[in-house]
């Protein structure tokens, strides 16, 4: 296979990456993501996961390029990383004792083709007490995660169930990712 690179500067991607034995580089895209704010999740994601992997491809031709981008909505609202303490406790307060979607859209480009999809992984948080948000906040994991919970670490606590794939909420549907880039081969 050709070389491979994650557009991404996600630590959560990069380790799934090497949790499957992938040898990559990675390579940020510094494109200014642009979405349509009316678009459904799952359209947005894509979206952005395919503009991050053109970017990146776009200079390195000869290579295998993987964009990724997640979001999580609940209702009409769809929500990115928290960009205070005051926002991620709105965040974590509105995600209490509800049912909200993760969303994670995948880009694979190569000069011969491309491919894009998303999955969807439905997860239902435990009803949150002050407290719970509080200690959570305290842990600073809240501030780089969309959503503003990490369910791979600390954030476990705050979720009651899941149902999808628990690697899509941790940022990339890792299982379908590696089936779809054997169709590159």
């Amino acid at each position: 296979m050709k070389k491979l690179i994650l557009a991404s500067g996600s630590p959560r991607r990069k380790e799934l990456l090497e949790q499957v034995n992938l040898t990559f580089e990675i390579i940020v895209s510094d494109i200014e993501e642009v979405m349509n704010e009316k678009d459904t999740p799952a359209n947005i994601v894509q979206s952005l996961a395919q503009q991050k992997a053109k970017d990146v491809f776009s200079k390195n031709k000869d290579c295998v390029v993987i964009g990724a981008d997640t979001i999580v909505a609940i209702g009409d609202r769809r929500l990115g990383k928290p960009k205070s303490k005051e926002e991620a406790v709105e965040m974590l307060q509105l995600l209490s004792g509800n049912t909200h979607s993760v969303f994670t859209g995948v880009a694979i480009e190569t000069l011969e083709k491309s491919i894009t999809f998303y999955e969807e992984t439905k997860v239902m948080f435990w009803n949150l007490t002050k407290k719970d948000i509080d200690t959570y906040i305290q842990s600073g994991e809240p501030f780089d995660k969309a959503g503003a919970y990490g369910i791979q670490g600390f954030g476990a606590m705050l979720v009651k169930k899941i149902d999808g794939d628990y690697f899509n909420v941790v940022g990339l549907p890792i299982s379908r990712t590696i089936r779809e880039l054997s169709r590159f081969q």
